[in-house]
């Protein structure tokens, strides 16, 4: 029996699905195989021109013969590399893991902060609790523990927060700065990254970072060595505690990634609070990574899976926005959104922030 092309296409369907759905299931394996042949050097090696055999990838990566035939022949059905004649060579995908440096950040990311403690996606989601963080340590946020995290754990963090961040400062300089602000409070400003762009950019300019005091702790350190440090101000606080109060008279209120690591009410609590800092004419400044405004379908599905971590292991209430989530929220804050800029640096949107 010949099959029609539309039932041949349907069958071809459903063995596509198919296959997407043993992948889910193999996923775990998936990624560590990936993570394996990246970290052995196996997926660099086997880009030169013809490829190895297995044996050749077995002596460059000083494992055994077995170690390298399973790692190629599952690499080989999940389609990062592929074989002739018994040489392996990179396909692209194999090509992308170890050349797209966002990929390396997330990989990085998922295998040293966040692998051990999705086991527990279950128990976050029913408790709203990060409960995954156990694995990590036995602090209520992930954020109280930056500080104390394992070194490479720490180091990947860091490498994953600053990645996105890093690239988008120095595109949005000049939107900030066109005002001439000469007062800034940078709310979540971590290790200072943004307080040294600015004040590097601007000579008048000082800026206040409001933070924990682990953070506040750690950018401290981080500028000691800078010259215009003089000009970069702590403010170690709780920005959750109801009783903290949020230091007055900023041209601009700035929030780089902060906003997205609390719950929906708490957003707009700390825009309300925060609105009440403003010197007269001043603006409150969200630069945010939202799935829903980005320019390729790989940033979205990116965003949505990070949300995840965010319930497991920073916080269990918090998630990437969409831009009608976060619009919603500034709205209940008594603000409304004076203009948005999309597609900054890998995917951020910049949104201008008034009393409404």
């Amino acid at each position: 029996m010949t099959l029609k092309r539309n039932d041949r296409a349907a069958a071809e369907s459903a063995a596509r699905a198919q296959r997407d759905a043993h992948v889910i299931a193999a996923g775990a394996i998936v990624f560590q195989v990936a993570r394996v042949m990246a970290k052995l050097g196996i997926f660099s090696f086997l880009s030169s021109p013809g490829g190895h055999t297995e044996e050749e990838a077995a002596e460059y990566a000083g494992i055994s013969r077995y170690g390298a035939k399973v790692l190629l022949e599952a690499s080989l059905t999940a389609g990062t590399v592929s074989v002739k004649d018994g040489r392996y060579t990179l396909t692209k995908t194999g090509w992308f893991l170890i050349n797209d440096p966002m990929v390396k950040v997330n990989l990085d990311f998922n295998h040293d902060v966040n692998y051990k403690g999705f086991w527990w996606l279950e128990d976050a989601i029913r408790n709203g609790r990060p409960e995954g963080l156990r694995e990590l340590g036995g602090w209520p946020t992930i954020y109280e523990g930056l500080s104390s995290l394992e070194p490479q754990a720490r180091k990947s963090w860091f490498a994953f927060d600053h990645f996105y961040s890093d690239s988008s400062f120095p595109e949005v300089l000049a939107t900030v700065f066109a005002s001439a602000p000469r007062r800034i409070l940078d709310i979540g400003g971590n290790t200072g990254k943004w307080a040294m762009k600015c004040t590097s950019y601007s000579p008048d300019v000082e800026v206040t970072v409001m933070d924990l005091p682990q953070q506040i702790g750690m950018m401290q350190e981080n500028i000691s060595g800078y010259s215009e440090k003089s000009r970069i101000h702590g403010c170690p606080a709780d920005i959750l505690d109801q009783g903290t109060v949020f230091p007055k008279g900023f041209d601009i209120i700035w929030m780089s990634q902060f906003l997205d690591c609390f719950s929906a009410e708490q957003v707009t609590d700390i825009l309300r609070r925060a609105s009440g800092s403003l010197a007269a004419g001043g603006r409150i400044m969200i630069m945010e990574t939202l799935w829903d405004r980005q320019q390729y379908d790989t940033a979205s599905f990116d965003l949505t899976q990070t949300s995840l971590y965010f319930t497991v292991m920073a916080n269990g209430n918090s998630k990437m926005f969409s831009y009608g989530d976060l619009c919603s929220y500034i709205a209940l804050a008594g603000l409304k959104v004076a203009s948005v800029k999309d597609g900054i640096g890998f995917g951020h949107s910049l949104l201008e922030c008034i009393p409404a």
